[in-house]
């Protein structure tokens, strides 16, 4: 009976530990996805000018002599290639996991990561450019589905007293991506013309790990249930993913969120953009996107290189500089793993956001006096770590984990598709428009990234509420005023509420006013 809760079990049972098969899932599926995610926003970074000789030297030896429009123009497509793929990754998003699962679909993702790497590994051999920027699109579709999946995946394996801390996980293997993409760029390591092509084929290491290694761990327990009616799987990854025998209390709880989702059944994006009861999420989602993308980090991230360069660093240095914001962005995301459950997700947001609008006015005032003051390349470059330490903390982790929580099983992988379509289109804006924005605005491109944090941070403040230690009904519930639905707690459900002791759910239904 899934009702039965056991005397015997741990207090508030699914509550209070990580044990070595959630941790290790966790950190093969942030490893084998979230990374590549983040290595290939940095890797062309680097040796971009190693590779921009390689687009002349093929273009000439074809067409004849390369203007410097169309080189920037090749570049600039060869950045953007990235988030498209991404974009349209994150319209494949709702099919494949109700169709494979959140697992399954990791695991079938790795198509797009292995075929691009070799690509790219033999673009220079083969005499190509075009195959680069076909590489990278592909390579875009599998940071796109696994920037959504993996969240989804970790969010629904997680007890909800760690959902926000595991959470952060893929933010965190993003910015080791970044990081360890940062090294390898170093000239006396692969950023340099024999190196680039094995640097771009490294992004396919990770995939094939998680290829052999994840099979082994469970499917989430909530698609099991919820989405596959398989209860005897779903008890089982959930025993292996608690480290005890006695779940019932936390199947009654995902029962109890099936029957609340029945009326709905499956939703569609369509579907799900008339749903009043969804409506405040919906719209929280895509203002979180939105923010965090135009808010200038990519700007910072694909551009860095040029940034330390016109704030005055020698050629030399700039790629060391690089490296040491990249570790400043890793210690961070690892700071906010430990403070989220205590901070709460609402209050990491507005922090983050409200540091990254300052940091971006004070970066525009810095560049702006720069060859009239000695010291101010300096004070870029500290505006620049400053900015990435406010993004690391709450605009980059948090966002996905409230996406998580804010939506129910049925219509949570429609929300992330949304949550990722909006992510990857703001994301391939900055990668197109900013290098053109900053030779045409010069150093008041930031201003517009500081009125972009300064308009989120005040939209988080009046909208989003606090989802920490929330099972996903009472996250909904938080939304229905809001949303201006009413929230009946059927007579029949004093049964569940007794079993799921503090953390009880009641069925819930929406009724419209």
């Amino acid at each position: 009976n899934w009702l039965h809760h056991s005397v015997s079990s741990p207090p508030i049972s699914w509550c209070v530990r990580v044990t070595l098969t959630l941790a290790a899932a966790s950190l093969i599926a942030g490893f084998g996805s979230s990374f590549q995610y983040g290595y290939n926003v940095a890797v062309i970074n680097s040796p971009a000018p190693e590779m921009k000789l390689f687009y002349t030297r093929i273009y000439e030896d074809r067409y004849g002599p390369m203007s410097d429009n169309l080189l920037t123009l090749l570049w600039s497509v060869t950045v953007s290639m990235f988030p498209l793929g991404g974009f349209f990754g994150s319209l494949m998003v709702a099919p494949l996991v109700n169709k494979f699962g959140r697992k399954g679909t990791l695991l079938f993702n790795n198509i797009f990561s292995i075929v691009p790497a070799i690509m790219m590994g033999v673009s220079e051999v083969a005499g190509s450019f075009e195959i680069i920027i076909a590489a990278r699109f592909l390579v875009g579709i599998c940071a796109g589905l696994s920037s959504n999946v993996v969240s989804m995946y970790l969010g629904e394996i997680a007890p909800k007293n760690y959902r926000g801390a595991i959470g952060i996980v893929p933010q965190l293997f993003i910015t080791i991506g970044i990081l360890v993409a940062q090294v390898f760029g170093v000239r006396n390591i692969l950023g340099n013309m024999e190196g680039w092509p094995i640097m771009l084929g490294l992004t396919g290491i990770p995939a094939a790990i998680e290829l052999l290694l994840l099979p082994f761990f469970p499917e989430s327990p909530r698609y099991m249930l919820i989405q596959k009616g398989d209860e005897k799987t779903a008890r089982k990854g959930l025993q292996r993913l608690r480290g005890w025998e006695d779940v019932d209390e936390e199947l009654c709880e995902m029962r109890v969120e099936e029957q609340s989702e029945q009326a709905e059944g499956r939703l569609s994006v369509l579907n799900l953009f008339t749903f009043r009861s969804l409506r405040w999420q919906l719209l929280s989602v895509i203002f979180m996107n939105m923010g965090q993308q135009l808010s200038g980090v990519n700007a910072i991230y694909y551009y860095a290189d040029s940034i330390y360069s016109s704030a005055g660093v020698a050629d030399d240095h700039v790629q060391y500089v690089t490296v040491g914001t990249g570790a400043v962005n890793v210690f961070m995301t690892i700071a906010a793993v430990f403070i989220v459950e205590k901070s709460g997700r609402k209050l990491l947001l507005l922090i983050g956001f409200g540091v990254c609008c300052g940091a971006c006015v004070l970066l525009t005032i810095a560049l702006y006096f720069q060859t009239s003051l000695d010291w101010m390349p300096y004070v870029s470059i500290v505006c620049v770590i400053i900015y990435v330490i406010g993004h690391a903390i709450g605009p980059s982790p948090i966002p996905n984990v409230i996406t998580t929580e804010m939506f129910r099983q049925s219509s949570r992988p429609p929300a992330f598709m949304v949550a990722g379509s909006v992510h990857w289109l703001s994301n391939f804006t900055v990668g197109l428009v900013f290098p053109f924005l900053e030779r045409g605005l010069g150093a008041y491109s930031f201003i517009i990234f500081a009125c972009i944090c300064l308009a989120t941070l005040i939209y988080i403040w009046v909208v989003i509420p606090e989802t920490k230690n929330k099972t996903f009904l009472e996250t909904s519930k938080l939304f229905a005023h809001r949303n201006k639905v009413d929230i009946v707690v059927e007579a029949g459900d004093s049964e569940i509420k007794e079993t799921g002791g503090e953390s009880s759910e009641q069925e819930i239904k929406n009724t419209f006013l």
